[in-house]
């Protein structure tokens, strides 16, 4: 493990980089040592009682007296110290909101085929349980770690005006302790990331279990997946037990730092004793200076063990926030022209990470209010050739522009608000018909949000729902069939008014009682827009102005359905298989 992934350099990286958790630190640190200071009083106290002899001659109202000044500065450093602690928590606190905002941000940022490449459930470990173990260690451990370190160096000081010789002791003791400690610590960093791997196996396993349950009760194949997520939960139970058997081997040698070094002080002490170079007072003193020392020592040492794994789970973090953006939003890009918009493809190509083409040198002009379909084979990039239109997938080479603008110089608030992209499947959130509606256009009014029903024609089968704008349609959906579904998509495409619309097509996998609903929503959706419609069915690419017909990555065909039909070509053989295909079919009913 390098130096600057150690758990040690990617704390000091968070508080480089995260502002809140340096607002007011300067402070903090003085109150830290206020505190730590005034707890010094008592040793200081107790070798001016013993070695002056007051014990014996002072009067009893003037041993409480310096005892109740001693108490009053002693509780005065505890409050400091609370204050201080309180002030670490709320910067912790902070910080890590702006952390975990930030992390989001960044994913929002990331092509889709890199959050498509990565589980769902590893996704969400980052910002979960990556971020709360770190939450975890700064709210306990962090405060007292710092505070500790604080105060062993302030101890550690005062100690060199009592006994130089006793002083050397301890400094030379806790340096070795604290060699072992650092060699140590990169072991345990090793497991604790190892750990933080099966947690993110086991978000992941469990969330496809649930997500998938309808396909594995379906297929009976609850003890695989089972077998599936017991191996995962198995592989976690061992990574976190080694991290908590090396961690607890860790605390049991802070027992034996404690003792060794308590022994030698009394032992070095007696010795010195006899020569008459140091008091009974001293040793008194050291002995509590001692205890001031190994308290916040042994805690530094039982923090270690969470500093590894907040380590482990800031390296996952950074690892988000490190990855390059490929899709960037541009600075000062030039926005769409106002009306219709047309979409200009030059020399176009993308290929996948591993090398694959996906997409190979197509050259097309789609016009202005023109409908377009898009068809071919699984797998012939359809569907990436109108995700690389809308940005969703950044071109390797060539040009795309829309409306005559380069379309990585146009900035996100105008490309998302002019174009549309609807996808096979519209993705619902946990919120209302209404709420999902809006993420069209998060200004839409709830009038206008009924007038876009209206429009499409779909007011009747909102007005069949439960509660209407306000039936909860569940998580992704799931009260309301894939056709509802896909009304809502639709909707909320208008309810964004686009001039450039670009969809899976979204009759391709819906019941019959909704079919109708939802051609004639389309029908009135794309009425005077410019569309690019990846069409499953052909029936979609019949009522298009203009196909596009593509064949392992090559657009091999262009022309109307006349056009293409009378060619003979690849697309007049997928309508002769498609219209076989529908004669064959069984009557419903």
């Amino acid at each position: 493990m390098s130096d600057r992934n150690t758990a040690s350099a990617v704390v000091i990286r968070a508080v480089r980089d995260v502002p809140a958790f340096r607002r007011g630190l300067w402070v903090t640190l003085l109150l830290i040592a206020l505190g730590t200071v005034a707890q010094l009083v008592v040793p200081l106290f107790l070798q001016r009682l013993t070695d002056s002899g007051q014990l014996q001659d002072a009067p009893t109202s003037a041993l409480l007296a310096s005892g109740g000044y001693a108490l009053a500065i002693v509780v005065f450093g505890v409050l400091v110290g609370r204050v201080a602690r309180i002030r670490l928590m709320v910067a912790a606190t902070s910080g890590l909101h702006d952390l975990r905002t930030a992390t989001f941000a960044r994913l929002h940022q990331q092509s889709a085929l890199v959050t498509q490449e990565q589980r769902r459930g590893a996704l969400i470990s980052r910002v979960t349980n990556d971020v709360e173990r770190v939450q975890q260690f700064l709210e306990w451990g962090g405060v007292g770690l710092l505070i500790g370190t604080a105060r062993v160096s302030i101890t550690l000081i005062v100690m060199y005006f009592y006994s130089w010789q006793l002083a050397t002791l301890v400094l030379v003791a806790t340096a070795i302790y604290v060699g072992l400690l650092l060699f140590f610590q990169r072991v345990l960093a090793k497991a604790h990331d190892a750990a933080r791997l099966r947690v993110a196996d086991v978000m992941a396993a469990t969330g496809e279990a649930i997500s998938g349950l309808p396909v594995v009760r379906t297929h009976g194949a609850e003890d695989h997946t089972l077998h599936k997520l017991d191996t995962s939960l198995r592989a976690e139970f061992k990574a976190d037990f080694r991290a908590f058997a090396l961690g607890n081997g860790l605390f049991a040698t802070a027992e034996a730092y404690a003792g060794a070094i308590t022994a030698g002080v009394v032992a070095l002490g007696v010795w010195l004793g006899l020569d008459g170079d140091v008091t009974a007072g001293t040793v008194v003193a050291f002995l509590f200076l001692v205890a001031l020392l190994v308290e916040p020592v042994q805690t530094m040492v039982e923090t270690l063990d969470g500093a590894q794994a907040a380590g482990a789970g800031l390296r996952r973090i950074f690892g988000v926030l490190d990855a390059p953006i490929e899709i960037a939003d541009p600075t000062g890009g030039t926005p769409l022209p106002d009306g219709r918009l047309g979409v200009v493809v030059e020399s176009m190509h993308y290929a996948y990470p591993d090398g694959t083409e996906a997409i190979r040198g197509v050259d097309v002009e789609v016009l202005p209010g023109q409908r377009v379909a898009v068809v071919g084979e699984t797998g012939s990039g359809k569907t990436t050739f109108a995700k690389l239109v809308v940005r969703i997938l950044e071109r390797s080479d060539g040009l795309i522009s829309i409306g005559g603008v380069p379309v990585e110089a146009v900035p996100f608030d105008s490309l998302r608000s002019r174009v549309a992209y609807v996808p096979q499947e519209g993705f619902l959130h946990d919120d209302s018909v209404e709420g999902n509606v809006r993420y069209g256009r998060l200004g839409a009014e709830r009038a206008e949000i009924d007038g876009a029903f209206s429009h499409l024609g779909l007011l009747g089968w909102l007005e069949s729902l439960p509660d209407g704008l306000d039936t909860q349609v569940g998580e992704r959906g799931s009260r309301l069939s894939a056709g509802e579904r896909q009304l809502v998509a639709l909707v909320r495409a208008a309810i964004a008014d686009p001039d450039l619309l670009v969809l899976d097509e979204a009759t391709s996998s819906v019941d019959p009682a909704l079919e109708v609903d939802l051609r004639n929503a389309l029908e009135r959706l794309l009425s005077g827009r410019t569309s690019i419609t990846i069409a499953h069915r052909l029936s979609t690419a019949e009522a298009a102005d203009r196909i596009l017909v593509f064949d392992r990555g090559l657009l091999v065909e262009d022309g109307t359905h006349g056009e293409l039909l009378e060619l003979g070509g690849v697309y007049a053989a997928m309508h002769t298989d498609w219209i076989r295909g529908t004669r064959t079919q069984p009557t419903q009913g």
